[in-house]
């Protein structure tokens, strides 16, 4: 593993460019939205049962920069559950409260390349979950929430999330009661890591608390809000509350760059070049640090989970909006190497 002492002392500095101007970003939204508005391949989620009812042509896009303008399209403010996107934020919030050695101790970061449920992925590594992007590696950070009791665990976890959303976020109840009539692998998930040492207090409460985290109501642009929030160092774009720390951003979004998209993680960063967290109702929220994020929201999922179309409109917009975090283009020979630098150019 390596060593972060080996940089100890040494100031971070960041250097990511600029989004183009207000009318090029909105510009460039609403193309990707037509783009793919009529794409209908993939299915919705159907082993929860409130989300196999959902309008399956529903298609919301966002983009937030981090000046604070505000980019949305289509569906974008349509309600719907934020599932495992809300992983990432809790797994903030918890190394905010924790510091990053203590939580990864807790729970590592490597891709597991296996499903987001697997019990295989924690049997393998005597119950130390791979990452806080599956199931396993997401319950162990609930259960670090601070909170003498569940209840009190629940309410960090809602309030942290509805600062980084920067409006109060409510439970779907239906969504709720849906899932935890049908958790038993979560449940399951909890006890397992109880067994190993890897969990505190009671697993069902901890898990139950999950299920609530994943049932939170959001839209496309509360995710795009929430991301941003991340890419301009924990500081939320909307309402200016610092939420995280620079540091925790930087953390959270090293890991969801490699596990955001459960097994296509690296189909994903291969292309995109984005982190980037899914949600089986149909979310996906990418990260441009420095610049913003892009949400997507569509319930037709590849079979791993991820939406299609948020995954095709977010591509979209990372190449058109220069967002691909390994992409660069070679200063101009004329152009001072002291210049100020200059709006990126489009990808082609």
């Amino acid at each position: 593993m390596l060593d972060p002492a080996a940089w100890h002392g040494v100031p971070q500095v960041a250097s990511t460019g600029a989004l183009p101007g207000w009318d090029r970003v909105e510009e460039v939204v609403r193309e990707a939205h037509s783009r793919y508005a009529d794409e209908r391949s993939g299915s919705v989620a159907d082993y929860i049962p409130v989300l196999a009812d959902v309008d399956p042509e529903l298609f919301g896009l966002a983009v937030i920069e981090v000046g604070g303008g505000l980019h949305d399209a289509g569906d974008a403010l349509h309600p719907f559950s934020i599932q495992s996107i809300s992983k990432m934020f809790v797994y903030a919030l918890a190394i905010q409260e924790h510091g990053h050695e203590r939580v990864r101790e807790v729970v590592g970061v490597n891709n597991t390349g296996l499903a987001f449920n697997s019990v295989m992925a924690l049997e393998l590594n005597d119950g130390h979950p791979m990452n806080p992007m599956v199931n396993a590696g997401a319950i162990a950070p609930t259960a670090l929430m601070p909170g003498a009791t569940s209840v009190e665990q629940w309410e960090r976890v809602r309030e942290g999330l509805s600062a980084f959303a920067g409006r109060p976020l409510s439970l779907d109840g239906v969504v709720y009661a849906s899932e935890a009539a049908t958790n038993d692998r979560n449940r399951a998930l909890g006890r397992l890591l109880r067994s190993y040492g890897r969990l505190a207090g009671d697993p069902d409460e901890v898990v139950d608390v999950y299920t609530r985290q994943c049932a939170l109501r959001v839209t496309a642009h509360d995710l795009a809000v929430m991301g941003a929030t991340l890419a301009d160092g924990g500081v939320n774009p909307i309402t200016g509350e610092r939420v995280v720390s620079a540091d925790v951003c930087r953390d959270t979004l090293a890991v969801v760059a490699s596990t955001g998209l459960y097994e296509r993680s690296g189909d994903w960063l291969f292309e995109i070049g984005l982190p980037a967290k899914s949600g089986v109702a149909g979310g996906i929220v990418a990260i441009a640090p420095g610049k913003g994020a892009a949400a997507g929201f569509s319930p037709r999922l590849d079979e791993a989970g991820n939406s299609v179309r948020s995954q095709m409109a977010i591509g979209y917009l990372s190449r058109a909006l220069g967002l691909n975090l390994f992409a660069s283009s070679p200063v101009p020979h004329h152009a001072s190497t002291h210049a100020s630098p200059s709006a990126p150019t489009e990808l082609s």
